[in-house]
C-alpha cells in the first residue's frame, strides 16, 4: 500500500443547509467520519468488526479551519491523508 491518502466524494444534502443554502456548521464532522469508515472499508478493514473484535478508534481530537462555505447540492471531496504523515502517541 504505497499510497494511504483516500478521497471520498459525498454530494451535500437540503437537510445539511440553513435558511440560506450553506451546510450548517456541525455537519463537516460528520462527513469526515464518513471518509473515516470509507477509507477503511477500501483497505479491507470493517469498522463493525474492528469493534466486535474489541478495537475501538476514538476521536479524542477534532479541529476545523473553515476556510469556504459549503452549498446545498456541491459535491465535498474528503482526504484521508497519509498515515505517515500524522502524529502518533500512546500513553
Amino acid at each position: 500500500m504505497k499510497n494511504l491518502c483516500f478521497d471520498y466524494q459525498v454530494r451535500t444534502r437540503y437537510s445539511e443547509t440553513d435558511q440560506m443554502g450553506v451546510i450548517y456548521y456541525g455537519n463537516y464532522p460528520q462527513y469526515l467520519e464518513l471518509g473515516r469508515v470509507e477509507w477503511l472499508r477500501k483497505l479491507g478493514v470493517s469498522y463493525k468488526q474492528l469493534e466486535e473484535e474489541g478495537i475501538m478508534l476514538p476521536v479524542v481530537s477534532l479541529q476545523i479551519n473553515y476556510k469556504k462555505p459549503a452549498l446545498y447540492d456541491e459535491i465535498l471531496t474528503i482526504r484521508t491523508p497519509n498515515l505517515k504523515n500524522l502524529p502518533f502517541l500512546q500513553k
